[in-house]
């Protein structure tokens, strides 16, 4: 695929179509990788965003709470050692 470098202000970048950016789940940010004479674009995931503030507020409303205990009662602990 061939884009145009496009001047922006003092510097020039590259402007990506709204389908490249729904295809690859681009949104604010990628990583640039230089690499063997490519430049890399590749999409910044964050599964995990937000997890820290979600967990603080389950145990704020208690919600944290095993859903089933850590041992079965028909497991043997000793079998692990």
């Amino acid at each position: 695929m061939e884009i145009q470098i496009i001047k922006i202000g003092n510097s020039k970048g590259l402007r990506l179509s709204k389908t490249l950016l729904e295809k690859y789940n681009i949104k604010d940010k990628v990583e640039l990788i230089l690499e063997k004479g490519y430049i890399i674009l590749k999409p910044i995931s964050k599964p995990r965003k937000g997890w820290e503030k979600s967990f603080k507020q389950m145990s704020e409303n208690g919600d944290d709470h095993l859903l089933f205990d850590d041992v079965f009662e028909d497991e043997n602990p000793e079998e692990w050692n």
